[in-house]
């Protein structure tokens, strides 16, 4: 991941300044193809929340994030894309994510039911580049956002 401090003066290129507090680098998707595509569900205003393995930041040594922290999301090639801001973040186990939840992340269809189908084959992947075997308990952590800024399409990358 690009540092805060690299990705800063793209931004105010654009006009885009980070408002204060704590800021942090994501992205979304494990490939280019599903990063466009997940990218594009934020940008017309129907995904607006993000899951992740809780082992995977263990793994990492990162620290969970936090309601209110602002994130500068890249796409697959670290091109800086938006800015969001944290709203809500719950650490649940795999099978006890929400369908509410499930709806404001807003891929397939929407529904829990395509949820799991997606998030288990991506967490396995994640799984197994941390030699850990998938499971129905599997800690998830489940954040929502709200999109403070957009880069333009043609200048995010």
């Amino acid at each position: 991941m690009p540092k805060v401090e690299d990705l800063a003066p793209k931004l105010r290129s654009h006009g885009i300044e980070l408002p204060p507090g704590v800021v942090r680098v994501g992205a979304f998707g494990d490939s280019d193809e599903l990063s466009q595509e997940l990218l594009s569900l934020i940008r017309v205003g129907r995904k607006r929340g993000g899951a992740a393995l809780l082992w995977a930041y263990e793994a990492e040594s990162e620290p969970l994030p936090r309601i209110g922290e602002i994130e500068i999301v890249v796409n697959y090639f670290n091109a800086p894309c938006f800015v969001t801001r944290t709203t809500e973040v719950e650490v649940v186990p795999f099978n006890q994510v929400s369908a509410q939840f499930a709806a404001r992340e807003g891929e397939g269809d929407g529904s829990l039911e395509y949820w799991r189908k997606a998030h288990w084959a991506c967490f396995s992947r994640d799984c197994g580049r941390m030699g850990r075997m998938p499971n129905e308990t599997m800690p998830v952590i489940c954040c929502s956002f709200e999109v403070l800024n957009v880069v333009p399409v043609s200048q995010a990358g």
